[in-house]
């Protein structure tokens, strides 16, 4: 089993304007170590100029001194170009992501991104190609690095591991993009409310993975918050592909039909049940709604997130195979695991990651259980998701303790009514 990795969920893990700002307090002092070679310089010059006025002072140490400070100045210049054109490689990748996102939405911006990626490139042409690099070793490591090859993944698995990557790389479902939607119709659906209950709050993300619906068919379970201030809240839970079936006809809405209509962005039965499922609950367009999702129903919750009405400020995803693109004030927290053919349709996301500053990703290496028909499968399954969130639950990351603060906040509501939906095809 591999360690748990909190991150961004891109390539860019810094922020370009602190890592230039590093680079000038490094550079400050390549210089004061300059000034400092060149004083311990003009003294030696002054000793042995009139060596019986400074008797005693040893002109070898004088020398080597000299040269020791402006070695290391020329190492702290070294170093201070270094994290200049680190931040300028960054930049260059944000810029590229952002200008491609923002063409979907906003043409002039996307023109002012590609008019300040120009001018990086022109300075140094060299900087595009690093940075295209960058990029090709964060898409294909989980598919090649030892991570995947070494961790536990027989013969049989890998090949299935590429193709689920390669898959998400070449059609572009991997992400969602700034402005998309679901095409077409869904399937039409009925729900029915099957069980409620008035639980408490969960209190940190294990206990949020374990209030995904199981008993009584359900796949939808809508919780709803009174919280301190009179103020009404939402939290959806929507548990992941329930069949394999790809018939129009199956009753099942999360079944394999749904899944490829989600991935390839058209409209699904199992999207459709979960806003019916919301709207049974009394939410109205505008309301809070925060999202917990498990495999399939990540793709539902990236479209909820990005195109419905309800106003999504949190996401949570296990082993979702795609990524949405978030606004900075949406969180977006994805649990994946680096041998898990389902998650590895995401490709690994964006490049500049996506949603809030306190957005991340938290990803482990499984050991699924070899065997000649295994697919890797045992890595998607949700008890292991379950452990990585209490990985996270343990993390002293500042990202995970600030979803900590949130459980602490939904924990202050004064009601929690719970209502748990069964989702069917109809006609």
């Amino acid at each position: 089993m591999g360690g748990l990795s909190i991150d961004h969920g891109g390539v860019i893990a810094v922020d370009t304007e602190e890592l230039r700002a590093v680079a000038a307090r490094i550079a400050a002092a390549a210089g004061a170590c300059g000034r400092a070679a060149t004083a311990v310089e003009q003294a030696r010059v002054a000793v042995s100029s009139d060596p019986e006025a400074f008797e005693g002072v040893p002109l070898p140490a004088l020398r080597a001194a000299a040269q020791a400070l402006h070695d290391v100045a020329a190492e702290l210049a070294h170093a201070a170009d270094g994290a200049r054109r680190t931040a300028d490689v960054f930049e260059i990748v944000e810029l590229r992501a952002k200008v491609e996102a923002l063409a979907h939405t906003d043409a002039g911006a996307a023109t002012a991104a590609q008019a300040r990626l120009d001018r990086l490139l022109a300075a140094d042409p060299a900087l595009g190609l690093v940075a295209t690099a960058l990029v090709l070793q964060w898409t294909t490591r989980p598919l090649f690095g030892p991570g995947l090859l070494l961790g536990g993944l027989g013969p049989s698995v890998a090949p299935a591991a590429g193709v689920t990557q390669l898959l998400g790389s070449t059609t572009g479902f991997a992400k969602v993009q700034p402005g998309e939607r679901l095409r077409g119709h869904a399937d039409p659906v009925r729900v029915t409310a099957v069980a409620r209950s008035a639980p408490r709050a969960p209190s940190d993300l294990t206990a949020a993975l374990r209030r995904l619906p199981e008993s009584g068919g359900a796949q939808v379970a809508v919780e709803r918050y009174t919280m301190k201030d009179g103020a009404t809240r939402y939290v959806a839970y929507l548990s992941g592909t329930r069949s394999v079936s790809l018939a129009p006809t199956g009753t099942e809405p999360w079944d394999m039909r749904s899944n490829v209509q989600l991935y390839a962005g058209t409209r699904s039965a199992s999207y459709q049940a979960t806003l019916d499922a919301l709207a049974a609950s009394g939410a109205q367009p505008g309301d809070r709604v925060d999202v917990v999702a498990y495999s399939q129903s990540g793709m539902i919750a990236a479209h909820v997130a990005m195109e419905s009405d309800f106003d999504v400020e949190l996401q949570i995803t296990a082993g979702s195979p795609s990524e949405p693109t978030l606004d900075d004030d949406q969180t977006l927290v994805q649990l994946r695991h680096a041998d898990d053919v389902v998650s590895r349709l995401a490709t690994g996301g964006s490049a500049e990651g996506t949603g809030s500053a306190d957005s991340f990703t938290a990803s482990r290496l499984v050991e699924p259980l070899p065997g000649p028909d295994d697919l890797g499968l045992g890595s998607h399954g949700i008890e292991e998701y379950e452990e990585t969130a209490r990985l996270v639950d343990a993390s002293s990351d500042p990202r995970a303790e600030a979803l900590g603060r949130y459980w602490i906040e939904l924990g202050e509501a004064t009601e929690v009514e719970r209502t748990e939906y069964r989702a069917e095809r109809v006609g």
